[in-house]
């Protein structure tokens, strides 16, 4: 299975409570930080809501 890197590369200054809490959901904290998040359902949509925040890569492990 797939599994996706997606990088903070918008600050959430100013950003609505949910893109925060979204954000935070998906392990991104500070700007330019990454997590690889499995490639599923659930994860594609918190990606969907938040994706103009983030740049997402699809990485094979």
């Amino acid at each position: 299975m797939a599994k996706l890197k997606v990088t903070l590369t918008r600050s959430v200054i100013g950003r609505p409570q949910t893109q925060r809490k979204t954000v935070q959901s998906l392990g991104l904290g500070k700007m330019n930080s990454s997590s690889v998040l499995p490639d599923n359902e659930a994860i594609r949509g918190q990606l969907h809501k938040v994706r103009h925040l983030v740049t997402v890569e699809e990485v094979d492990e």
